[in-house]
């Protein structure tokens, strides 16, 4: 006997439903009776909540799926991209698609092979999550034989005017500034910066922005307080040591795995945060208001940004062109325990 997973969630389950699809609990129960007297959008985001929460959808209200759309992300050990992750797939799953999570892991496939295998599926459309767009060492032709093959995408985080679509991108010259200004307010006068790579797009517009900033007062910037590393952890822990030696005090980091990387070479130099050195991070992904200490860091405005993107492609998929260019959200710094008074 095949077994069937739950037709109907039970009346205990009713509170899940609405939390995830943000409506009341009658509301929900009215779109599992298939009840009138519900908005098509909030419908919606009831039965994509369903599916999120993986109850079965009751028969009648099952539909076939408007298509596949691929997801193209670098990793999920940064927490960012599965933040990423979750707000693009639901979304699509709330206008009907089927989200395709693909993954570039380290010998594992490429880009370039995981969008072959998306359009040998037959996806609706694509979002690429820092890409190979935002790299400057790459060839976006790529993208453009990707269009010539009438496959509609989007691209979140870097952007390429020679690629013609749809850019969703924080402004990254706006987050270094305001980090090097919150460290300026507490009296810390050597300020590095530890990114990543410098052929990747944000890096290069945080470097600047990060460049502008320390020079507002008049003084150039401090030869060797910008380090280029890995964006990963121990790429913080590492241009951290080397910006200690050039004697900061303040430090801003391009992501919040490299901050978190900051703060051990900090310790391991019998130094703290941030009694002794502030550290700033940028993504502000869900578990960072919880670290020891919390920090402070540059919130990338995630749901908007995913949400824009989605609408973004959509458009395209529907025949909609949508402007070729970047549309640029702003960030928000978010001050925790981290950053304090410069010592001295």
């Amino acid at each position: 006997m095949s077994q069937r997973g739950p037709a109907l969630p039970q009346p205990a389950r009713l509170a899940d439903i609405a939390q995830q699809a943000r409506v009341s609990e009658a509301t929900v129960s009215r779109v599992l009776n298939g009840k009138s007297g519900v908005a098509a959008a909030t419908r919606q985001r009831v039965l994509a909540a369903l599916d999120i929460l993986g109850y079965e959808r009751p028969v009648r209200l099952r539909q076939r799926s408007a298509g596949l759309v691929g997801l193209v992300i670098p990793e999920l050990t940064n927490p960012i991209f599965p933040a990423f992750a979750q707000v693009i797939e639901q979304a699509l799953a709330g206008y009907g698609y089927t989200p395709v999570l693909c993954t570039q892991t380290p010998g594992g496939a490429t880009e370039d092979e995981l969008v072959e295998q998306l359009v040998e599926r037959g996806v609706t459309g694509i979002v690429f999550m820092s890409g190979l767009h935002a790299d400057t060492s790459a060839d976006p032709a790529r993208y453009t034989r990707l269009a010539g093959r009438g496959v509609p995408f989007v691209l979140i985080n870097g952007f390429n005017e020679r690629i013609g679509a749809p850019f969703v991108s924080p402004d990254d010259a706006a987050a270094s500034r305001m980090a090097v200004a919150h460290l300026r307010q507490l009296g810390h006068r050597r300020i590095g910066l530890a990114v990543g790579p410098d052929r990747f797009v944000p890096v290069r517009r945080k470097v600047s922005g990060f460049e502008a900033a320390v020079a507002e007062d008049g003084a150039r910037p401090v030869e060797g307080v910008v380090r280029h590393t890995l964006f990963s952890v121990e790429g913080g822990q590492a241009a951290t040591a080397a910006l200690l030696d050039a004697g900061c005090t303040g430090l801003v980091c391009g992501s919040d795995m490299m901050a978190l990387g900051a703060v051990r070479a900090v310790r391991q130099r019998g130094l703290t945060v941030p009694g002794d050195v502030s550290v700033i991070g940028f993504d502000d992904s869900q578990l960072i208001a919880f670290t020891d200490p919390p920090l402070t860091t540059v919130r990338q405005p995630v749901a908007a940004m995913a949400s824009a993107a989605v609408h973004a492609l959509l458009e395209e998929v529907q025949g909609n062109p949508v402007r070729h260019t970047e549309f640029v959200f702003q960030p928000e710094l978010v001050v925790r325990g981290s950053t304090a008074a410069a010592p001295g």
